[in-house]
């Protein structure tokens, strides 16, 4: 950050506060169209989302009730219904089984880009990683991608339901199928080849321990024309540090601006970033 010039002489017993300004790149990353804000300095960064959005005073949970056997939500002219099982919570690692902010933040994100001609999913091949309930990759579904939903072989079950439920009974262009999938391991070949168009994630950034094999899978799915749109909760700072400075060695990283979020949906306890390879940073797909 770069200090601002400043004539006033502070009174005595103030406490003199230096005025900094900001300077931000932004740039077009993959094929999201928007403008976004260059992460270039990752303790910045985080020094940044803690100072400005102050996340700690926005409210969590604003838009999911996880103690709710179900969760209801529009898009794309379709109504949602998503199965939670809120008693898996108290099984140790379990997050998956409800939905949280940054995956309702993420689908309605999706949504509002497509309308907004700054995605387009249609026809196009998505990976979601850590589908848990399903929300994220059943709204690119409905989009008209060709969307595999991947977790971890014992996630898979409630994953299928609310698959089948929202997508098999209604006529759309897209398609949703579910897969295993461990990161860090190799995935189905079927996910490999053609690459995807897009990898989606919704708070999959939670844990320094899975930094390592996250950023493995993205590194095998994200090939020349891979844009991939990650998600999470501003909840531990020294993770999503830990991430981005192992993140920005291979990838270009871009912030969402919040107010390209969904209207609607929008909080300041999420963030939304736009990865690519270094060597990919312009789209090669036709939009």
């Amino acid at each position: 950050m770069r200090p601002m010039n400043s004539k006033e002489t502070p009174v005595e017993g103030e406490v003199e506060v230096e005025e900094v300004e900001v300077e931000e790149v932004r740039v077009k990353l993959g094929c999201y169209t928007g403008f976004v804000k260059l992460v270039e300095d990752p303790s910045e960064e985080i020094m940044l989302l803690w100072g400005l959005q102050q996340p700690i005073f926005s409210k969590p949970n604003a838009f999911v009730k996880q103690s709710s056997l179900s969760l209801h939500l529009d898009a794309f002219g379709h109504s949602i219904s998503v199965l939670q099982s809120p008693s898996s919570l108290m099984t140790p690692g379990v997050t998956g089984s409800v939905m949280w902010d940054s995956g309702i933040v993420l689908g309605k994100f999706l949504e509002h880009a497509v309308d907004s001609e700054r995605l387009l999913l249609q026809g196009k091949k998505i990976v979601e990683l850590g589908s848990g309930c399903g929300l994220v990759g059943c709204i690119a579904a409905l989009s008209g991608a060709q969307v595999t939903l991947t977790d971890l072989p014992d996630r898979l079950r409630l994953l299928k339901k609310n698959v089948d439920t929202n997508l098999d009974s209604i006529d759309i262009l897209g398609s949703g199928m579910v897969s295993e999938l461990i990161w860090g391991e190799d995935p189905d070949p079927d996910i490999l080849d053609p690459l995807p168009d897009y990898v989606l994630g919704s708070d999959v950034i939670y844990s320094e321990g899975a930094v390592g094999d996250l950023l493995s899978t993205l590194q095998q799915l994200c090939g020349r024309h891979t844009t991939a749109i990650l998600s999470g909760e501003l909840r531990n700072d020294a993770v999503l540090e830990y991430f981005l400075e192992s993140a920005i060695k291979d990838f270009s990283i871009g912030q969402v601006d919040q107010m390209e979020f969904h209207p609607e949906y929008r909080s300041h306890r999420v963030v939304i970033y736009i990865l690519v390879k270094r060597s990919n940073e312009e789209c090669t797909n036709d939009n």
